[in-house]
């Protein structure tokens, strides 16, 4: 749902020049590599300590991979993603069978009030979502090629980067790219954000999970690109959708972490994995989902842990290229 309120439409982005967010391929900026202050210790607990890294030079894609661009992967390899295959049920003992057929994850706005304390009042295994049908086998994507392509998980995301030629971000080298330049700021765009001067990012409006008054614009995706970009001329490294990043998921980063720009190993993550996930990987950058009242992680330094083998409808992500 697009709601034509005069506030966010005063505030869309005007996209550079030869530019197309339904391009092909993404485009990408190049990042001179530094030295900043990475994480956050006043909010959520899973965010990492304030700690110095330090990233090499790197180019990073300046919006979020659109639905063009990895239906041009898929037709050009007959790639399948993870949601689309059915789950081993020797790899997940004990879940039901009607969860392990080919389907994902989907926000399923509830009525009224709910208990915020259980997540399944507003998420569903739906069969049939895909990348394609994001939010169930009766949903379409026709019209939405400049949208973020959403229910791909980690696997999906690196065969794309590879074929593309580059590679999934570290969550420094997100972070230092999410930040534009700026050091120690809660957002991306500075310190506060007030609607009143303009919405900055695609993210929830109203008291989540049971009312979003989109006034940004947006009820779910937005096509990438349509608020202001970051000190670096990168789009929506707030909100729309997460973004799949290579580290391995720790809660608030170990020791090693604050000093290995590449995060934490296998290993470590593993210490903190269900039998039933397995080890976990993190997203970053926050999504439509997101409210003040539940969830103020369109933020550089907000972080959480996504599944291996599973998407969903609030899930993308950008890709990297080295530097020679």
């Amino acid at each position: 749902m697009r709601c034509a309120s005069i506030l966010s439409l005063s505030v869309l982005s005007v996209a550079p020049v030869g530019f197309s967010y339904a391009a092909e391929l993404p485009e990408f900026v190049e990042i001179s590599g530094g030295t900043f202050l990475m994480g956050e210790d006043r909010i959520y607990q899973e965010e990492t300590k304030i700690h110095q890294v330090t990233v090499s030079s790197f180019a990073i894609s300046r919006t979020e991979v659109t639905n063009a661009q990895f239906r041009k992967f898929v037709e050009e390899t007959g790639y399948v993603t993870s949601v689309e295959k059915p789950l081993d049920p020797a790899d997940y003992p004990g879940v039901p069978k009607d969860l392990l057929q080919p389907g994902s994850m989907v926000f399923a706005q509830p009525a009224g009030a709910v208990d915020m304390g259980d997540v399944r009042n507003w998420w569903r295994y739906i069969a049939g979502a895909n990348w394609q049908h994001p939010t169930g086998p009766e949903s379409s994507i026709d019209g939405l090629d400049d949208h973020p392509v959403t229910q791909v998980s980690i696997e999906d995301a690196r065969a794309y980067a590879k074929w593309a030629g580059g590679r999934l971000p570290t969550e420094a080298e997100w972070e230092f790219a999410a930040r534009g330049g700026l050091s120690r700021k809660a957002y991306v765009w500075g310190d506060t954000y007030d609607p009143a001067q303009g919405w900055k990012a695609n993210s929830w409006q109203g008291q989540f999970p049971g009312e979003d008054l989109a006034d940004d614009g947006y009820h779910g995706t937005a096509p990438v690109g349509q608020f202001t970009a970051n000190g670096y001329g990168l789009y929506d490294m707030a909100g729309n959708v997460w973004e799949h990043v290579s580290d391995w998921w720790v809660p608030g980063h170990p020791d090693k972490a604050q000093t290995d720009p590449s995060g934490p190993p296998m290993k470590l993550a593993a210490r903190f994995a269900s039998s039933a996930t397995g080890p976990m990987t993190v997203v970053k950058g926050g999504s439509w989902l997101c409210a003040p009242n539940f969830c103020l992680r369109y933020r550089p330094a907000a972080r959480q842990p996504a599944e291996g083998h599973i998407g969903s409808n609030h899930i993308g992500f950008r890709i990297v290229r080295d530097m020679e």
